[in-house]
C-alpha cells in the first residue's frame, strides 16, 4: 500500500469522527438533560458507531506510523523525535491521546450497552474521551495548511 492512501483514509476518516462525535455529544447531552435519564437507543447507536470508527482510524493511523510514515522513521534514526515539538506531538502525543480517548469511548460503550440509566461518571468519562480527541486532534492538518 501507499502512504497516500492511507493518509487520505485517515483523513477521511476524520472527518466521519468529526461528525460522528457531534452526534454523540447532542445525544449525550440530551439524554443528561432529559427527564428520565434513560439511556436512549439514539446514544447507544451513536456511542457504537463513533466507537467503531474511533478504532478503524486508530489502526489506520498505527499501520501508517509504524510501517509507512516516513517522518517517524527519520525522526526516530536522527534521535529527535522527543526533541522536536512537532515530532513529538505528531509522532508521540497525538497517537498517544487518541488512544486513551479510544479505550475510554469503549468503556463507555460497554456501560452504556449494560445499563438503563445515566450516571453522571460516565457523562464526565463522554467528556474527558472528546476533551482528549479534540486536543490530539490535527487540526491545522485537516482544516487548514
Amino acid at each position: 500500500m501507499d502512504f497516500n492512501i492511507m493518509l487520505q483514509a485517515h483523513r477521511g476518516f476524520a472527518y466521519l469522527i468529526l461528525l460522528l462525535t457531534a452526534v454523540f455529544v447532542v445525544a449525550l447531552l440530551v439524554t443528561m438533560f432529559g427527564y428520565s435519564g434513560k439511556i436512549s437507543k439514539l446514544l447507544r447507536k451513536s456511542t457504537l458507531f463513533t466507537m467503531i470508527f474511533f478504532h478503524t482510524q486508530a489502526l489506520i493511523g498505527l499501520v501508517m506510523l509504524f510501517f509507512f510514515s516516513p517522518g517517524f522513521k527519520a525522526a526516530k534514526e536522527a534521535g529527535t523525535l522527543m526533541k522536536d515539538a512537532v515530532s513529538r506531538n505528531t509522532y508521540v502525543e497525538h497517537p498517544t491521546a487518541m488512544i486513551i480517548a479510544a479505550v475510554l469511548l469503549t468503556i463507555l460503550n460497554k456501560k452504556f450497552k449494560t445499563n438503563d440509566t445515566l450516571k453522571m461518571s460516565w457523562v464526565i468519562l463522554g467528556f474527558v474521551a472528546i476533551a482528549l480527541m479534540l486536543w490530539a486532534f490535527q487540526w491545522s492538518r485537516l482544516f487548514g495548511a
